[in-house]
């Protein structure tokens, strides 16, 4: 069972994580996380060390549950075209998710953090690695079980997928309208039924 010092730090986590999601490392004042947390200054920084690390840990929140939901859509029954209907599916509500999360992590901490915090920059360049590296092994699987054919080899074609969803992520979030996620995603539905399927 947790400790109360533990829960505090995970109330702390899971609270701020989406303000520095929505407003950004510089952008989330120490008000905002008092006022979000009901805790004082020095309750939160009792807990840590200082707001680098605590928008790292919520930057690590944040990601984990992206990639606990990605991961449980990638792991339905079937084959490689099964996973990517799966994942295209995701995608299609992926802005409801992300009103949870307070935005989308690759996206607002990777493009606001690239300027103001390397730790943060780079932790987000890690999240796309990762997620990039999810789907290949899906395209890979894929190839090798003759499901699917490729023009190029499957990370490379992983990254050309992943570019487009956080494409349409960003115009989405832009411009406020979600039929930029929605085209692009039937858009990638036709390209995998038609280009790559065997």
């Amino acid at each position: 069972m947790p400790t109360k010092a533990e829960r505090t730090t995970a109330f702390i986590i899971e609270t701020v994580a989406p303000l520095f999601n929505k407003h950004g490392y510089i952008g989330t004042s120490m008000s905002d996380l008092t006022d979000a947390t009901g805790l004082t200054k020095g309750a939160i920084y009792g807990n840590f060390e200082n707001k680098e690390s605590l928008a790292l840990s919520a930057f690590q929140y944040s990601s984990n549950k992206l990639l606990n939901v990605l991961d449980e859509k990638l792991d339905v029954p079937g084959g490689a075209l099964e996973k990517l209907a799966s994942l295209t599916h995701f995608y299609k509500h992926y802005d409801e998710l992300m009103k949870e999360l307070g935005g989308c992590p690759v996206l607002s901490v990777g493009v606001d953090a690239r300027n103001n915090n390397k730790q943060l920059a780079a932790a987000a360049r890690e999240l796309a690695k990762t997620i990039e590296g999810k789907i290949a092994l899906v395209l890979e699987n894929g190839v090798n079980q003759r499901e699917i054919r490729l023009p190029v080899p499957p990370l490379q074609f992983a990254k050309q997928l992943y570019t487009m969803l956080q494409g349409a992520i960003a115009m989405a979030t832009i411009s406020g309208d979600r039929k930029y996620l929605l085209n692009t995603v039937a858009y990638m539905e036709v390209l995998i039924n038609r280009e790559i399927k065997h």
